[in-house]
């Protein structure tokens, strides 16, 4: 597959670029898509959360009131569950939920949704391009003169560009993330991707081996 190369102006260069049959036109895989979305969702959470048992709340150390005849149920302490201010039962507990995911089944998963955007038409082949410094404003120049300024979008860069990152910050469509790094759900969460050429050449590289 081939696709023309345009320069940041949204301007032809005459050159095309190609992509790989065994990344981008590949039989997508649905079940190892789902399992590294998973994977990366799960991945990402932070598992910090807590909430305080009834051994952890403060106060109840004495009996409310005594166990016979008041007419009410017995009370062993105010802290118990079931009062205002008592502990939780069964609360969340800080965990890890880190989900593995075999590298076979992550790398067809990525030339599954890469395939998935090939498809229809989602990809743009750019030519290489970097910042001095962080410029939102020179992005988005970038983003109007490729017609994308309502789509969110991911760009791929060859390499780890910091000003291109920082250049995104206040984007909330646009993300960027190089060619090596890049996810399923990456790709996934977007409507069109931007691939730098020498993005390219590294993708087809490691995905097509």
């Amino acid at each position: 597959m081939k696709l023309n190369v345009i320069d940041i102006k949204g301007k032809q260069t005459g050159r095309t670029a190609d992509l790989s049959d065994k990344v981008f036109k590949v039989e997508p895989h649905d079940h190892s898509i789902w399992l590294d979305v998973r994977s990366v969702r799960a991945n990402n959470r932070q598992g910090t959360h807590k909430t305080k048992s009834r051994s952890e709340v403060r106060g109840g150390g004495r009996k409310p009131f005594r166990q016979k005849g008041t007419g009410r149920a017995r009370q062993g302490t105010i802290r118990a569950p079931h009062h205002v201010g008592g502990g939780r039962v069964f609360g969340p507990t800080p965990h890890d939920y880190t989900v593995g995911i075999n590298k076979k089944v992550k790398k067809l998963a990525r030339k599954s949704a890469l395939s998935y955007k090939a498809r229809d038409e989602k990809i743009i082949v750019v030519e290489n391009f970097s910042f001095d410094e962080p410029k939102t404003r020179k992005m988005v120049e970038i983003i109007e003169a490729l017609n994308l300024g309502k789509s969110s979008v991911l760009l791929l860069t060859a390499a780890h560009e910091a000003h291109l990152n920082a250049s995104t910050t206040n984007l909330h469509r646009v993300s960027v993330k190089d060619s090596v790094t890049f996810s399923t759900y990456d790709v996934l969460r977007v409507e069109k991707i931007i691939v730098q050429e020498g993005a390219l050449t590294k993708i087809n590289e490691v995905l097509a081996g």
